[in-house]
């Protein structure tokens, strides 16, 4: 893969990807550890998302948003930038970077919406409430090609049940993500660009409007 090539195609992606790496590097120098970067640094204990810091801080709500871009061990890392690296590119390409960035915000958003009302108690970080939100997208974009879209509904059941079977992860996280992206699929790959920003806004504005208020 020729990475330039891939940062101007996808420069939002990459600009996520970066900052997801620049902030795992910054925590996991604070914690001297690759496997505790949430509570064992300043910047893991200020970024993460949980219900009893967004209500106790003046701007606690802001976690809803930085907690997209802390992971909690290098394998979280890798998994989620893999992923993305791997189905960003289409979307962006197929949205143009402006929507594309402000989908892949609503989604996360959505995502940890879902959290602070059904699991506000777990703190949770992560980029896996977009990366959901892209996957339902990412069907929607195969569809108004006209392509197989075997690909990415299979790609999309082996994640949901990965999240079902699978310990310690966050599941009102994926799936607040997953439906947030759910809402937005089809508008936001409709012809009209009204459409397409007017569906990313009521999901992102009601997502962010309950995380404001919780």
């Amino acid at each position: 893969m020729n990475i330039r090539n891939y940062t101007r195609q996808a420069p939002a992606t990459s600009a996520i990807m970066l900052i997801c790496v620049v902030v795992f590097l910054i925590a996991a120098v604070q914690s001297r550890s690759l496997g505790d970067l949430v509570w064992g640094s300043p910047l893991g204990i200020h970024t993460v998302l949980w219900g009893p810091f967004v209500t106790s801080e003046p701007l606690g709500a802001l976690r809803a948003i930085t907690a997209m871009f802390l992971h909690l061990d290098i394998g979280h890392l890798t998994l989620n930038m893999l992923f993305l690296l791997f189905i960003g590119r289409e979307i962006e390409r197929y949205l143009g970077t402006p929507l594309y960035a402000a989908t892949y915000l609503a989604g996360g958003l959505g995502g940890s919406a879902a959290i602070l009302l059904m699991d506000p108690n777990t703190p949770t970080a992560g980029a896996s409430g977009a990366l959901y939100a892209l996957m339902a997208v990412l069907i929607a974009v195969a569809s108004r090609r006209s392509a197989d879209l075997r690909a990415p509904l299979v790609l999309l059941v082996m994640n949901v049940l990965y999240t079902l079977i699978s310990p310690g992860v966050s599941l009102w996280g994926h799936l607040g993500g997953l439906i947030a992206g759910a809402l937005m699929a089809w508008p936001v790959t409709s012809r009209s660009k009204l459409v397409r920003w007017l569906a990313v806004l009521v999901v992102g504005g009601v997502s962010a409007a309950f995380v404001v208020t919780f």
